[in-house]
């Protein structure tokens, strides 16, 4: 566990010693908030740890000091439409365009030579942060020389022009959502949602207060609800996608706040919960409260609305060709949410795919569920890359 309280942009806030937090200015437009191993006389090799949503830096306080130690400069930046990192708007009416993954790649270039380096060791990219991590290699392999994606397999690029064989292109989203809406009991997709206009209100407006809505949210998707027992689906339809939980599949008349609000757990497993105290989850319910969701709810209207599809199609054909690795939670439905996505990119993105881990009694969150396991996992990965 971490005890020690240290100063932060965030505030006073539980955090390892031997971690700082800093801005860097002029990052791709950005005044960029990183956590960071502290600096000393000696360059060592460079490791950037992306979150995903609704996460921000600090989801990395486990892992940055025990990677640091390793012999690596570590770095955890608050990524565009996050935490303390300025320089983007949280209008839902101004441009999503930045927030598309190529872009996203653009910002962790900018970061890397702001910090003086002219390469970075691994990438390593959580959730929505996976998809950041796969971008950065797929079309910076000179730059980034290994790469970790976590909980999100990464499809890579779609089709330009002509459909091939070994491309992954599902059936649109909308088609989805339509068929979902006609199940007998109604279903939406929670991309569909999250790109809504009312999301961000929504989850700002949470019934049961914003500290309640994460702590459920978080639950829902870890290992400690009991419900997660995933399986791969068998195809991309409204009857198999609906199999999943109502926190990727939701009821049709719910929003987000009112689905978890069904699953928050007793006080009895929040207090045993010690991967995510109340004082660490209090920086996340800071920070959103402040912040809003809309800059990470701008990453999902780029998806569904086709500009990471656009952006990404120029490198169709291209595979990752540095060492690569896969971790999750072996209770994380996020593996299986989009049908044969983790063997698209084992057969056909990865060329060097060194592993799949899929990490025991971790959901979702497995970078905080489960951060021993994950260290192994990545320390071995280092040690051989």
């Amino acid at each position: 566990m971490i005890h020690n309280i240290q100063k932060t942009h965030y505030g006073d806030v539980p955090i390892p010693d031997g971690i700082s937090s800093r801005v860097i200015d002029d990052v791709n437009g950005l005044k960029m908030h990183i956590l960071s191993s502290s600096p000393d006389t000696k360059k060592r090799p460079l490791i950037l740890l992306m979150h995903g949503f609704p996460e921000i830096a600090y989801s990395w306080r486990y892992l940055l000091p025990r990677i640091a130690a390793l012999g690596y400069t570590v770095v955890a930046p608050d990524q565009r439409g996050y935490g303390r990192t300025e320089g983007w708007s949280n209008r839902y009416d101004d441009a999503i365009r930045p927030f598309n993954f190529v872009n996203l790649t653009r910002d962790a270039v900018a970061l890397v030579r702001a910090l003086g380096y002219d390469d970075v060791h691994a990438i390593i990219g959580h959730d929505s942060g996976s998809f950041v991590a796969g971008t950065c290699a797929l079309i910076r392999p000179d730059l980034f020389q290994s790469c970790v994606m976590m909980s999100a397999p990464f499809t890579g690029a779609g089709p330009l022009g002509k459909n091939s064989g070994s491309l992954f292109n599902p059936p649109s989203i909308e088609k989805i959502e339509s068929s979902l809406s006609s199940l007998t009991n109604p279903r939406k997709h929670y991309q569909v949602y999250f790109s809504s206009k009312h999301a961000n209100s929504d989850l700002m407006n949470a019934p049961q207060g914003m500290h309640d809505f994460l702590r459920a949210y978080y639950h829902h998707k870890s290992a400690d609800w009991p419900g997660n027992q995933p399986y791969e689906l068998e195809s991309w339809d409204a009857a198999s996608l609906a199999q999943m939980p109502t926190y990727y599949i939701m009821n049709n008349h719910l929003t987000m706040p009112q689905t978890v609000a069904e699953h928050m757990p007793p006080q009895s497993i929040i207090d045993e919960c010690s991967w995510l105290p109340d004082e660490h989850l209090g920086v996340y319910v800071s920070e959103y409260t402040r912040n809003s969701f809309q800059g990470g709810l701008q990453w999902y209207r780029c998806m569904i609305e086709g500009v990471n599809a656009a952006e990404l199609s120029l490198f169709s054909g291209r595979t990752i060709d540095v060492p690569s690795l896969f971790i999750s939670g072996a209770n994380d439905w996020g593996i299986y949410q989009a049908p044969g996505a983790i063997n698209h990119m084992r057969d056909y993105v990865c060329t060097e795919m060194r592993d799949i881990i899929l990490i025991d009694n971790a959901g979702h969150w497995v970078q905080q569920e489960q951060h021993d396991a994950v260290f192994d996992g990545i320390a071995s990965f280092l040690k051989t890359n």
